[in-house]
């Protein structure tokens, strides 16, 4: 079995499946590779096309809702890598920024960017292990909760 192969049937096993890669919202590019480092810029929590918990958390959304729209950032991240780089490239995942947003009294950013942290270290095992920094904005693009850019190793 390729890399790819083991990579989506573990989605698969889950109930997952990697969404189509959303389009950049401006002037950049989704990926960029300098020397063996791929940037990912941020992922919003988008399924094919479908603009997702939109909000603030303690305001608008739970912290299950917000467990769920960092996974759903994450498989954007992994979907822009399966088709803009190729899994069998990937040495693996540096770090991850998480963005959120939220009322001002909300102090559970840390589990709600375990959704991510989580998904890409139960699929890329080892390579998905990272470090990460979880920052609180008072925006984000389209009123989205949360957004996740990431850098990863090639071989």
């Amino acid at each position: 079995m390729t890399e790819t192969e083991i990579i989506l049937n573990k989605l698969e096993t889950k109930g997952l499946t990697l969404p189509e890669p959303s389009n950049p919202g401006g002037s950049y590019v989704s990926v960029n590779i300098r020397n063996a480092i791929a940037y990912i810029a941020i992922q919003f929590p988008i399924l094919n096309g479908a603009f997702l918990f939109q909000g603030r958390y303690g305001e608008d959304l739970t912290l299950e809702n917000g467990y769920q729209a960092m996974q759903l950032c994450a498989l954007n991240v992994l979907s822009q890598i399966h088709h803009k780089i190729g899994f069998e490239k990937v040495l693996g995942l540096n770090h991850m920024d998480a963005y959120y947003r939220a009322a001002p009294d909300w102090d559970e950013a840390p589990k709600i960017t375990n959704g991510a942290s989580d998904l890409f270290v139960e699929i890329l095992q080892d390579k998905g292990q990272h470090s990460r920094a979880i920052f609180g904005v008072e925006h984000l693009p389209r009123h989205f909760s949360v957004g996740v850019c990431c850098s990863v190793t090639l071989f």
